[in-house]
């Protein structure tokens, strides 16, 4: 009897105790400790509790209550606040929740593809200082989890929390979005709120939502194929079955495994020559896809007075694993990252050391990115260890079998990364994406502006200021007349951002690096963003970007071009002219221009070979090596076409 009591006595208590938790006052993510929030407007608090449950916020000494829907839902206007803090909010209900060190200010949504998503932890080497001295508690970051959703819009984010901007924490912000917020702190002395909802690789119509989509049927048909589960679990788990036989396999064919090639002890008296950083020859590598092993001594005369050394080995391609005298002191798994590889420096010894390299590839060309660093750091010394290696192949395989990148599939990541966050309120946002859609820049001029206008319609601010980054320069650099379709997407996003109402755009065309599409420089990407905000926002009387075309002509034969954005005049780098300007007259064939200055904002474009201008660009190539042209804020000139038959 006493037993059956319990058992029936554990039941009530139970659901007495499941009735509690589902009764109990649930906070989204967002609204959380340290959390900023948008000052000088009103705001809405919201949250879930039991169907009909009050909810009272006590905040500087007044009571907001709400009343729960259907759904559990409950939402409370809060009154504008000015920026300060901290702040405590206390909630109550069945429960008590309370939300700590509150702040009001500027509250920025940063979102877009890796550029964006790209923390201070990659770029430890270039900002050391700025990491070291990364201090202000007003400068605050929430981190959406990278997940996708394709059956509805999620109501809130599965994890995340508001951090300060401190040693500890700085090395998860995002880059960009922390040099844009500490310039703007600088200058309005009002806390700021980063969330970074960003995810490496991801195309436009991946943050689109489901009708916004329905605009584009091949989007729109890709977001309803991927909302079966069923099809969606199939496809992850027969692609990771293959993947992993894959490496599999690849590890069982790998000699270079199985006799233990990372050993110093290994005679590689026998293995080829090759000049790194470089690629293995086609030859060598059968032209397939497989493991190749590298092997490079560095005789050392003094070792190290500290415990850590550095091994940086630049970029490669694709997966690797490094050792020093036999012991692994690295890995990445696929080829983007920059190898900066720490380990103990008692793995050294006087004398002669060995470094091992294991270079997976999945297929294509392999090896060792050139115009990166290929270092061994003691201390302050730095030896290079590019030059002559050994290197040998290890296994042959078919390329890796395909993968299928759900995360990026259209309407999937605006459900669960952008849905989740629209009911709170911004300052603005920051967009650095299009590296994704390059292919495709004509299908990305209405994308985009379909997706502000879709992201502003869900926040609930038709007039939310956009700020986005222009592709900066990327690929083998050029000074000859080239099509280009990097050059077409930055027009693309030119064009946006003059007929797309409340946007900015940061240029960016001096600022990249041939050979990474992730450029390190992402203090001048922020605070070019940061120029945009002040005059767009902010509303400063300021120069924001460089010379950009406003009017045109032609004149006998030459195209005559005013700038706008010259108040303080012309600057010309590298040179006595302006170069970097083409010219054609039906659009396809192009000629190299000449460009002179003749007045205050104005140059004049011609070149012999033309005789009746069509169309004239500037900076149009991938990697455009003669754009020269910039004002005397030191801000580039905006790369442009323009066909003269259009109207201006």
């Amino acid at each position: 009897m006493r037993l059956d009591l319990k058992k029936k006595l554990f039941v009530v208590l139970f659901f007495v105790s499941v009735g509690i938790t589902f009764a109990q006052i649930k906070l989204p993510k967002l609204i959380s400790d340290n959390v900023v929030l948008q000052r000088d407007t009103e705001l809405k608090i919201w949250g879930w509790a039991a169907n009909g449950e009050v909810v009272t916020l006590q905040f500087q000494g007044e009571n907001f209550t709400s009343e729960t829907n259907e759904s559990g839902k409950w939402e409370i206007n809060l009154p504008a606040q000015k920026a300060g803090g901290p702040y405590t909010m206390t909630f109550n209900a069945s429960n008590k929740v309370e939300v700590k060190n509150i702040l009001f200010g500027d509250v920025y949504l940063c979102s877009g593809q890796s550029n964006m998503e790209l923390p201070m932890g990659r770029l430890a080497d270039t900002y050391a200082y700025e990491i070291e001295n990364a201090n202000n508690s007003k400068i605050r970051q929430f981190e959406v989890p990278d997940e996708y959703e394709f059956t509805g819009k999620r109501d809130d984010l599965s994890r995340g929390s508001w951090k300060e901007a401190n040693k500890m924490n700085i090395m998860e912000f995002s880059g960009v979005a922390y040099f844009f917020a500490k310039a703007i702190y600088e200058k309005e002395e009002v806390p700021i709120g980063l969330i970074n909802s960003a995810l490496g690789g991801s195309p436009v119509s991946a943050w689109m939502d489901k009708e916004a989509l329905k605009e584009f049927p091949q989007f729109y048909e890709e977001h309803l194929k991927w909302g079966n589960q069923a099809y969606l679990d199939s496809v992850v788990n027969a692609e990771q079955k293959a993947i992993n036989n894959w490496y599999s396999d690849l590890n069982k064919k790998d000699t270079g495994l199985q006799e233990e090639w990372f050993k110093t002890d290994v005679d590689k008296t026998s293995w080829k020559e090759i000049e790194i950083p470089g690629f293995v020859s086609a030859e060598d590598l059968n032209n397939s896809a497989g493991v190749a092993w590298f092997s490079k001594t560095v005789n050392i005369s003094q070792l190290p007075d500290s415990d850590t050394v550095k091994l940086h080995l630049g970029r490669l391609v694709d997966m690797d694993y490094a050792y020093v005298n036999g012991k692994q002191v690295g890995h990445t798994g696929y080829q983007y990252p920059p190898r900066k590889y720490k380990f103990h420096s008692k793995l050294l010894k006087e004398g002669e050391n060995e470094i091992v390299v294991r270079l997976v590839n999945n297929g294509g060309p392999t090896g060792f990115i050139k115009d990166k660093p290929y270092h061994l750091i003691l201390d302050k010394d730095t030896l290079d260890i590019d030059g002559t290696w050994k290197f040998k192949q290890a296994a042959t395989m078919p390329n890796t079998p395909g993968q299928t990148f759900i995360r990026w599939k259209s309407g999937g990541l605006f459900n669960a990364m952008i849905a989740p966050l629209t009911n709170f309120e911004l300052k603005g946002v920051l967009w650095y994406q299009g590296e994704s859609d390059t292919d495709a820049p004509d299908l990305y001029s209405e994308t985009f502006p379909k997706m502000i206008k879709s992201w502003r319609k869900y926040f609930e601010d038709p007039e939310l200021p956009f700020l986005l980054v222009q592709l900066p320069n990327f690929m083998e650099e050029s000074t000859e007349p080239q099509e280009s379709s990097w050059a077409k997407m930055r027009e693309v996003q030119r064009n946006t951002n003059l007929n797309v109402p409340h946007t900015g755009m940061a240029v960016t065309i001096d600022l990249g690096e041939w050979n990474d599409i992730h450029p390190l420089n992402k203090k001048d990407v922020g605070n070019r963003l940061a120029l945009e905000a002040r005059k767009l926002i902010y509303n400063e009387d300021i120069v924001s970007s460089g010379p950009a075309p406003s009017t045109w002509e032609t004149k006998n034969g030459a195209v005559v071009v005013n700038f706008e954005n010259l108040k303080s005049g012309w600057k010309i780098k590298n040179g006595d002219q302006p170069t970097g300007f083409t010219i054609s007259e039906d659009g396809k064939n192009f000629y190299k221009a000449k460009a002179e200055v003749i007045g205050d904002n104005t140059l004049k474009i011609y070149s012999n070979k033309i005789k009746n201008p069509g169309v004239i660009r500037y900076a149009w190539a991938n990697n455009p090596g003669n754009a020269n042209l910039y004002n005397q804020e030191d801000l580039p000139a905006v790369p442009f076409e323009i066909e003269l038959t259009k109207e201006k």
